[in-house]
């Protein structure tokens, strides 16, 4: 007598390689926000301080440039990021808010808008009625919130926690052309932070591509070539104002 399999999960039946589970998009942007922050902290403060090295061997400017580049832009992505994260969230809030009331008011109307959604996605009248029906009835809120607004009431991003992310990533990323600036000799400083910034740079463009799917060599090249040309803007800026004396 054959043995009977046990019923399969969605989550086995799905494949390996395609995310299903709920909430997957959100993480997926916090990694992409977090990759792209640490990028900007690299460039941004590599830029100061080169261009800092480019006028004066001293550590004491190097390094008070440095810091403040990494504080002001720290908060400056946090309040950006704590901004916009709090208008998408107050928005999503408020349509969340309406389709509670509207479930409330007319819950008849709502399921034949409901069906009406399904129709329109292919499906025939009866099964459209009957999948409103069942999804109805195991959680109205979320089954319009889903089909209507494609919102998942319980992804709503904090913008506190938007913000904190933010800055930490920016912060990471700056740390390294601090590092790199501040403890070679200082003939050394400004190859070694070229190398090391390049190097970092082409490992978060990677990352990045590999979170979108797209070409990684495209993305490596993009960033490697943007962070070299803002080095070599700054590093020249900064020694033709050493040459000329104004610092």
């Amino acid at each position: 007598m054959p043995t009977e399999l046990p019923a399969e999960s969605p989550e086995s039946r799905a494949h390996p390689d395609e995310p299903h589970r709920g909430g997957i998009a959100q993480r997926l942007n916090w990694l992409r926000a977090g990759v792209l922050g640490a990028n900007d902290g690299i460039v941004s403060v590599a830029a100061i301080v080169v261009g800092v090295a480019g006028a004066t061997s001293d550590s004491g400017p190097i390094l008070t440039a440095g810091i403040a580049g990494l504080v002001g832009g720290a908060i400056s992505m946090a309040l950006g990021e704590y901004v916009s994260v709090s208008s998408q969230s107050d928005s999503e809030r408020a349509l969340i808010a309406k389709e509670r009331q509207e479930l409330r008011d007319m819950p008849e109307e709502e399921l034949d808008e409901l069906t009406d959604l399904y129709r329109a996605r292919g499906l025939s009248e009866e099964t459209a009625r009957q999948v409103a029906v069942e999804l109805t009835a195991h959680d109205a809120l979320s089954a319009h919130l889903s089909a209507e607004l494609n919102i998942d009431q319980d992804d709503v991003v904090s913008p506190w926690h938007a913000a904190a992310a933010s800055a930490a990533a920016f912060t990471i990323g700056a740390i390294l052309p601090l590092l790199a600036i501040l403890l070679p000799p200082p003939e050394l400083r400004i190859p070694v932070t070229f190398v090391a910034v390049l190097l970092a740079l082409a490992i978060t463009g990677g990352v990045s591509a590999r979170i979108g799917g797209s070409s990684r060599s495209r993305a490596i090249l993009r960033v490697v070539i943007g962070g070299a040309l803002a080095l070599a803007a700054t590093y020249g800026v900064g020694a033709l104002l050493g040459a000329s004396g104004v610092v």
